[in-house]
């Protein structure tokens, strides 16, 4: 709000002069009823209205000016807040999105943001606004006539307590409503985000199923949150209303005793009307408060929610000049979320500078996590890590990962265009650097083919691209990032031949010169590494080169006897 103090006075302001000139129609109307009426004066009369019709123009002016202040500190408050959390969740290391929905976060990036909005916003409003004049009635009240503002004033206690009570009731069943209809949402955007595979299963059915029986729940989860505020309201609206009935009888008999004037009545139950109206408006924007306490909360447990993954406090520098050296030291490793399950056992080896050395072993052998330590998605449990002879653990985040690109098997395409896709992560990148990784990468001869060439708006993930296409951007994306050390991820092993050809033709050109750690179940396409490492059960069991393996027959023979000799068995078979 400290950012925001210009509008925050003007917003004050605003609500002040609205308040005072509530308050001030009350005695008007006393005198109106009081001396215009009671000496049949046609002129004071219609000063005192015309006087009415002034104080409305203003009550107007500074209501409209109140709502747009308001409005806008709220809306002002919850951008900085969505850009505060967003760049909060993009610090978190994997292992938190190992545990939570990415639908879920989005949630709270969206639907809580929103809750919150109208809480700062006109909620907020509503609340200084009928506080204001809450206050301001009583005290009018009192000043009155102070016999009849006890019967009024008594009823306070009844309806604040029961607020205070219920509230962390309502806001509990609030907190609860939400979190149901995150998970409806997080399932919704799984299911959107699969639709092909979806449809391809004709699953149509049973996703809908399962949305509607999500959607029912939080809808259950709502109607218990607004019961808890409807029942609170009513009784709040109850006892005020009672208490104004109480005091118009009590008035009535006043004023036909002569000991209270009618306008007098009349300016005390004008008076006691603001107090209830205030108190009754104060009810409910009390449950909208109560339900933004609950989306708060969740944000701050994902503001307060800290990456395992952080810098050192005092960064060592890597080399100047990088030479590309990766070298892993008796590292053990299991995921967060497998604590029982060791993934890596005292795993050892070096990659000299320039060298390529290839990753091969059975599914769930290790060699994704190699990559996930090696980029410090994750941190070892035992042993290290060196790149270029430092410790990882002791570099700056992003300035190791600069020294890394990555080419993965499920390429990340975003709803963009062509070129800003092949510019990720280098968004300082000039055009002719982007064509120029491009044509490196083999992309340029399909872009040709594209409505708007390098300006082709891709689609979601990609859709518009095919799977060697998708490759090929990702080679680009790693051309254009130049950096030292190269992972390929199982980079080809979901292409035709003929895409395979085009995109070994690009890693080709792309792994001259740097130091390249390739993993690949087909094993055609580490024939040329300089090393292979086989991985099983988590260590190195084998190394050498292709053909020093086979002479070995051991692990990584019988794998390549068991790929091609399928291979050829299958083109006997296509031969008879």
């Amino acid at each position: 709000m400290v950012r925001h103090k210009g509008h925050v006075a003007a917003a004050l302001f605003f609500l002040a002069l609205a308040s005072v000139t509530t308050l001030s129609l009350p005695l008007a109307v006393r005198r109106v009823v009081d001396h215009g009426f009671a000496s049949a004066d046609t002129a004071f009369v219609n000063s005192y209205f015309g006087m009415l019709a002034v104080l409305a123009l203003v009550l107007a002016l500074a209501s409209a000016g109140r709502y747009y202040f308001v409005i806008t500190i709220g809306e002002r408050v919850v951008a900085a807040l969505r850009r505060d959390v967003f760049a909060h969740v993009l610090t978190l290391s994997p292992a938190f999105y190992d545990r939570n929905l990415s639908g879920e976060i989005v949630s709270r990036l969206t639907v809580d943001t929103t809750q919150i909005k109208s809480a700062v916003g006109a909620t907020a409003s509503l609340a200084l606004r009928n506080s204001i004049l809450f206050v301001g009635a009583a005290a009018m009240m009192v000043v009155t006539s102070p016999g009849l503002s006890a019967i009024v004033l008594g009823a306070i206690p009844l309806i604040v307590l029961p607020l205070v009570a219920f509230g962390r009731s309502v806001r509990a069943r609030s907190r609860a409503a939400q979190d149901v209809l995150a998970g409806a949402g997080a399932y919704a955007g799984e299911a959107i985000g699969s639709v092909r595979a979806v449809q391809a299963f004709t699953a149509e059915g049973e996703a809908r199923a399962r949305f509607d029986a999500a959607v029912e729940d939080a809808f259950e989860a709502a109607r218990r949150s607004v019961s808890a505020r409807a029942g609170l309201t009513a009784f709040a609206i109850f006892l005020v209303t009672a208490s104004i009935v109480a005091v118009l009888w009590v008035g009535a008999q006043q004023v036909i005793g002569g000991t209270m004037t009618p306008g007098t009545l009349g300016q005390f139950l004008l008076y006691a009307v603001f107090a209830a109206s205030s108190l009754g408006q104060l009810s409910e924007v009390w449950g909208e408060l109560t339900a933004a306490a609950g989306a708060t909360e969740r944000l701050s447990e994902l503001l307060e929610d800290r990456s395992e993954i952080a810098d050192p406090a005092s960064p060592v520098s890597l080399p100047a000049v990088p030479t590309g050296a990766v070298r892993f030291e008796d590292v053990a490793f299991h995921y967060p979320t497998s604590p029982g399950r060791a993934t890596l056992r005292g795993l050892s080896f070096e990659v000299r500078p320039g060298e390529t050395v290839a990753l091969v072993g059975a599914s769930g052998a290790g060699k994704s996590t190699v990559f996930a330590l090696l980029e410090r998605f994750y941190d070892p449990a035992a042993g290290r890590i060196l790149v270029d002879g430092v410790d990882i653990r002791r570099v700056a985040l992003h300035a190791l990962r600069r020294r890394i690109a990555l080419v993965p098997q499920d390429v990340t395409i975003f709803a963009g265009t062509l070129a800003s896709n092949i510019a990720f992560g280098r968004p300082d990148a000039t055009r002719a650097q982007i064509e120029a990784a491009a044509e490196a990468a083999l992309v340029t001869p399909f872009v040709r083919h594209l409505p708007d060439g390098f300006d082709t708006t891709v689609g979601e993930r990609g859709v518009t691209l095919s799977g060697g296409q998708r490759q090929r951007v990702a080679i680009a994306r790693a051309i254009l990032r130049d950096a030292p050390i190269l992972l390929l991820d199982e980079a080809t092993s979901a292409l035709d031949a003929e895409s395979e050809g085009l995109v070994q033709t690009a890693l080709d050109g792309l792994m001259r010169g740097r130091t390249t750690l390739v993993i690949a179940h087909r094993l055609a396409t580490i024939l040329k590494a300089d090393r292979i490492l086989v991985v099983d059960g988590g260590r190195i069991v084998e190394e050498g080169t292709h053909a020093s393996l086979i002479a070995a027959d051991g692990a990584y023979a019988r794998l390549a006897r068991l790929q091609f000799g399928a291979a050829e068995a299958a083109l006997r078979g296509a031969a008879e």
